[in-house]
């Protein structure tokens, strides 16, 4: 094995590289999670995590992966044989499409070329049309990871709105949160599931359901079952900062950390640094002569940016020949995009810095490999994060 130096560049959308300062306040004692001071960090990260969210509604931690966060937004909404409306925006709406026809709802699955998000006018023409109600909810991805490409959700509550229909609105921000703009209540978000390893900053093992007060009327009257992810069996005991069983404490501990440094910063300032961090990958995959995937402008995810690879050229290799000689990760292309594209993640703690090099690491890592490519990327987005300090 070859030796390294220095630190490894992590640079996958997610999970995404942990904060000293959150490393450090997860290295605590595990305490009793049944008495006051778990109490009290409990009820700490849960009023944490409705300004993350920018809810005055609950939000439900789990102890689990975004996966988790998915199952429960659907068996404490939906019942069997319910029609939900959702969009191919990529390999994780097809995911939780999958999940949803498990649990026997009929899903209406409006084809997609994986290169832009959900559009708000099919949301509307598609209520419209349904005079009976016979779709119960709108189901979208807000990020898409394996794209980069985000879904205008304000614009798609906007489009319910307009259709005058009651479907609810159930939005998997897994990858946004803390990263792209979310606004849970004032976008009349109805259930909004994350995970902890993305814009938190943390390590895997939590999930997150924000519940809307339509949401929390549907869960008292479909009929899918559930035990471990029922969400009345959480918030009783959350009410004092508790939980119905044993949390991941050293976890929360992180989470509370990373939430302090998010309100530090300002949630305004965090999403204008992560949109400043993506409009510079863009500038340097355009001075490279490559391909963003996304191509849709108003839907450029601020957490990650997807590369086309030139024809002939396996994105797989690439990302192997920047791993051996750059010690540094890229996102692979999952599902139909595997071998097609990479992924440079510019999420979570990123910063200038870190993200010049990561692309220098890209631009070297395409000479090293023989990827067809103009030199340059690397001063186009100095360039632009230069002139995004001048503004």
């Amino acid at each position: 094995m070859t030796a390294r130096t220095g630190r490894h560049f992590l640079h996958i959308p997610g999970p995404s590289p942990v904060p000293e300062r959150v490393m450090r306040a997860m290295d605590m004692p595990v305490i009793d999670h049944r008495g006051p001071e778990f109490g009290q960090l409990g009820r700490e990260v849960l009023e944490g995590c409705r300004a993350i969210f920018q809810t005055e509604g609950p939000v439900v931690i789990y102890p689990s992966s975004g996966t988790g966060a998915w199952e429960s937004a659907i068996v404490n909404t939906l019942s069997s044989g319910d029609t939900v409306l959702m969009f191919e925006t990529g390999h994780f709406a097809t995911l939780w499409r999958q999940m949803a026809a498990r649990w026997g709802i009929q899903v209406d699955f409006v084809p997609g070329d994986w290169r832009r998000g959900a559009d708000p006018a099919v949301v509307e023409a598609k209520l419209a049309e349904d005079r009976a109600h016979r779709i119960k909810a709108v189901m979208v991805i807000h990020n898409e990871t394996s794209t980069g490409a985000t879904s205008r959700i304000a614009e798609i509550r906007a489009a319910i709105d307009r259709a005058s229909h009651p479907a609810l609105l159930l939005v998997d921000t897994i990858s946004g949160l803390g990263s792209a703009e979310y606004r849970h209540d004032e976008w009349g978000v109805d259930v909004a599931v994350s995970c902890s390893q993305k814009g938190l900053m943390l390590p895997p093992g939590l999930g997150f359901t924000a519940i809307s007060e339509k949401a929390l009327a549907a869960s008292k009257t479909n009929t899918l079952p559930r035990s471990y992810w029922d969400w009345a069996e959480m918030l009783k005991p959350n009410a004092n900062g508790y939980f119905p069983y044993t949390p991941a404490t050293t976890l929360l501990y992180g989470l509370r950390e990373a939430i302090a440094m998010m309100r530090e910063e300002g949630l305004p300032e965090l999403f204008a640094r992560h949109r400043r961090l993506a409009a510079a990958t863009r500038a340097a995959v355009q001075g490279w002569g490559l391909e963003v995937l996304c191509q849709e402008p108003a839907e450029y995810s601020p957490v990650l940016t997807a590369v086309v690879m030139p024809h002939g050229h396996d994105a797989d290799a690439f990302r192997k020949v920047v791993l051996e000689q750059f010690d540094m990760s890229l996102g692979a292309g999952l599902a139909k995009l595997a071998g097609k594209v990479f992924r440079i993640g510019h999420l979570g703690e990123c910063n200038e810095l870190t993200l010049m090099g990561a692309l220098s690491g890209v631009e070297m890592g395409l000479k090293a490999a023989d990827v067809p490519h103009q030199r340059g990327g690397v001063l186009a987005a100095m360039t632009s994060l230069q002139s995004g300090r001048d503004d």
